[in-house]
């Protein structure tokens, strides 16, 4: 609510959706959960009233009932257009608003003649959030196909519509049979199978930006400076916040109110307090997630809900495995959908560091849960001393007892999982003091580039599996040059070495490299 909160401009992507709006497309707004959707339709309504005649109604809350047959859909439909209207600030007539209520359109057919009857000589636009929260799509799937065909009536002149519709949910039009043979409660078949397939061909590509660039966090960021004098340096804050977020609005978003309201953080809009609230909103991950954010248990759901897309993160994730963002593909379909990934020069990487926290954390507890393996358990001891992590002493500690508990036998198992086990190693070790990310977006399965964040201070570790020594120098280079992008002078670089015929006892020390030290660890 603009009047009452900071809000980012997104006015250019209003404009860029009224002019679909003038262009008299019909389109889905498809984004993941808490994405901004319904803040672009409720700015969009604002901006064309007057203009239009703008019902904008959610089938969040409709209830079952509304979806259980043609009629009550009919009746449902209507009496919530009316119900929009009449309270519209724009100044409909109240006669009009009500006669979008009629008792007696109860069947499709009905219900093409009253659309018809309400839009004739005017300009109506249907507004429709949380398509995808219906209890049943297939009664919601007959009247797309009805606006479908009232459209192509339109455009040869021989009805009266809607100028535009525009639907808003998670779920493509595209994916609603999926969601709903996922569910369980649909199984296609016969001719309504193929109703299902193509309820929406008529739509426009949405090809809107809706995500947070550093402009537009600076631009909310400007504004909250301007009430609150904090000093602030808006330009790298808002640098910062789209690093961890990837312009993710609701984390976005997040940060910044916990920067504002979180009394431990105690307005510190500095790096180090965006670290801080970046740690502070990760812990609400939980065992599993779902404490107090629904977005995160959303993550947890949806990875629980669908093994194939389960699989595909890990692999992409943990394992380092490349994989091509193909489109057609359903689960990568269905990980951008949710907002899992993004494509980067033609590779699908998570799509923010974020994300990549909380997922690392969710399959360490995963693999917590299920281990059939031998365990690495971190021990605090001298590692944490005076609120400072040694990370020299973590690796070298992590190798005596890699060394200790794995013998030839586990080769198999390490060459795919030890990066995990370091994971896991580590993971009790920084809890309360930090967090760490997994830069997927430079992950491949010969390496793995971990960022850690412990109180003031920040880590890089590269994670390798041995190739021989000239390998072994260009991981020298390449953790180098990472080190001198992100102005740090020290690194750790650790290695899995697995020839039969190598040196047992592990390999550890300092390197000087290209103008910078690398804590070098083979185990």
């Amino acid at each position: 609510m603009p009047e009452q909160d900071y809000m980012a401009d997104i006015s250019d992507r209003v404009e860029a959706v009224k002019e679909m709006v003038d262009l008299g497309q019909y389109f889905t707004i498809n984004r993941p959960r808490q994405f901004g959707k319904t803040t672009l339709l409720e700015a969009l309504a604002r901006r064309i009233s007057g203009e239009y005649i703008c019902a904008s109604i959610s089938f969040e809350g409709l209830g079952d009932e509304s979806f259980e047959n043609t009629a009550a859909f009919c009746q449902a439909l209507t009496d919530k257009i009316s119900a929009d209207l009449r309270r519209s600030p724009a100044g409909y007539e109240t006669a009009y608003a009500k006669s979008w209520m009629d008792s007696s359109v109860i069947t499709f057919n009905l219900l093409d003649k009253h659309v018809s009857k309400m839009c004739r000589g005017k300009k109506v636009v249907l507004l429709i959030d949380e398509v995808d929260k219906t209890s049943d799509n297939r009664v919601f799937l007959h009247f797309l196909g009805l606006l479908r065909d009232k459209f192509l009536n339109r455009k040869k002149g021989l009805d009266d519509t809607f100028q535009s519709v525009i639907l808003a949910g998670v779920y493509d039009i595209r994916n609603l049979k999926l969601k709903l043979i996922n569910e369980g409660v649909y199984k296609p078949s016969g001719q309504e199978g193929r109703l299902l397939n193509s309820p929406w061909n008529i739509a426009a590509d949405f090809l809107v930006d809706m995500s947070f660039h550093p402009r537009d966090i600076a631009g909310m960021l400007s504004e909250y400076e301007a009430d609150h004098a904090t000093g602030m340096d808006i330009a790298s804050v808002s640098e910062l916040i789209y690093e961890y977020t990837g312009g993710y609005p609701f984390l976005v978003s997040k940060i910044c109110q916990m920067l504002d309201r979180d009394k431990s953080l105690t307005r510190d809009w500095s790096p180090r307090g965006v670290h801080r609230a970046v740690k502070a909103l990760v812990r609400q991950s939980g065992s599993l997630f779902g404490q107090n954010n629904t977005l995160f248990d959303d993550i947890s759901k949806n990875l629980e809900n669908y093994p194939n897309l389960y699989s595909f993160i890990y692999d992409i994730l943990i394992l380092g495995k490349r994989k091509n963002y193909t489109g057609t593909v359903p689960t990568i379909q269905m990980a951008a959908m949710f907002g899992f990934i993004k494509n980067i020069d033609g590779f699908a990487v998570i799509s923010n560091r974020i994300f990549e926290i909380i997922m690392a954390d969710y399959f360490i507890a995963k693999d917590d849960e299920n281990r059939s393996h031998a365990h690495i358990t971190g021990y605090h001891g001298d590692i944490i001393t005076g609120g400072r992590f040694d990370m020299e002493l973590c690796l070298s500690k992590f190798a005596d007892l890699f060394r200790e508990i794995f013998t030839e036998k586990d080769k198999p198992f390490i060459e795919e999982h030890g990066r995990m086990l370091f994971l896991t190693y580590l993971k009790p070790l920084i809890n309360g003091g930090g967090f760490y990310h997994i830069e997927s977006r430079l992950t491949d399965q010969r390496r793995m580039d971990l960022v850690v964040d412990f109180g003031l201070d920040q880590f890089i570790i590269e994670l390798k599996l041995w190739y021989g020594e000239t390998a072994h120098e260009k991981a020298y280079e390449q953790l180098a040059g990472y080190l001198k992008s992100k102005r740090m002078a020290e690194g750790y670089l650790l290695t899995f070495d697995f020839r039969k015929d190598r040196n047992r006892a592990p390999r550890a020390g300092w390197v000087e490299w290209d103008g910078v030290r690398i804590f070098d660890v083979v185990v």
